[in-house]
């Protein structure tokens, strides 16, 4: 049983729902009366909340998600540096690690007229697609990169690079430069630039500043990422 709850609340992933019961059926292919009695328990349990007919993922995960340690300490020891990148910029500003091949996201912090974003707390995209993926991915070994070489790339967009050499040029030019770059190959308007944080060799997360491609001006806002950046990964690596 638990096996399959797990099924269940993995069909949330990547985007969160809400989903009708035939959706979850269909998703998981669990047979209905099995589907039902779980997404049951987990309304009971406090993992799942139910709205009519549709199912999205309750208050009870996003508690327990909080108090991952490695998250939760890294998130807190960030959002100075996070605050100070938003008011040093006035645009939305992240926080993300990697997992697996996929960029998570930590933090956001935007303003009233902020960019729609395909970001979100707690959520995932693929690394090659946002700025934050690739300064991750640029300083977190040849293997992974190699790994995701040798796989279709994603796109989100017209503009996301899915040429694996175009990728890997890409890639040499943040590991010279300490700065990722992203035009549009996450949102379609908006633009983006992000530094690696280090608490050792590798990078452990990325800040990035995410702006309408109007208003993007990188020679103005690369040294308030870069700073930001480098000031966190100095409060690490004294925490290590």
């Amino acid at each position: 049983m638990l096996d399959k709850s797990a099924q269940i609340l993995e069909t949330f992933l990547p985007d969160g729902g809400p989903y009708r019961l035939a959706e979850l059926v269909e998703r998981t292919g669990l047979t209905k009366p099995t589907a039902h009695r779980l997404t049951a328990d987990l309304v009971r349990l406090g993992w799942l909340e139910r709205s009519g007919a549709h199912y999205q993922l309750g208050a009870k995960l996003f508690e327990f998600g909080s108090l991952v340690p490695r998250r939760r300490d890294l998130r807190e020891t960030a959002l100075p540096f996070l605050q100070d990148l938003f008011e040093a910029t006035h645009e939305t500003v992240h926080l993300g690690v990697r997992e697996g091949l996929e960029v998570v996201y930590l933090e956001r912090i935007h303003g009233h007229d902020a960019p729609w974003l395909p970001s979100r707390i707690g959520g995932g995209l693929p690394l090659t697609c946002t700025g934050v993926g690739k300064a991750l991915l640029a300083f977190s070994g040849a293997e992974l990169l190699d790994e995701v070489l040798a796989r279709p790339l994603p796109s989100l967009t017209p503009y996301s690079i899915t040429d694996p050499e175009r990728l890997r040029t890409s890639l040499e030019k943040v590991q010279v430069a300490g700065l990722a770059y992203e035009e549009r190959e996450a949102a379609q308007d908006v633009s983006c630039i992000a530094a690696p944080v280090f608490a050792g060799g590798t990078a452990v997360a990325a800040l990035s500043v995410a702006v309408p491609r109007t208003r993007f001006r990188p020679a103005q806002l690369a040294p308030a990422v870069r700073t930001s950046a480098l000031g966190l990964s100095r409060v690490l690596r004294r925490g290590m």
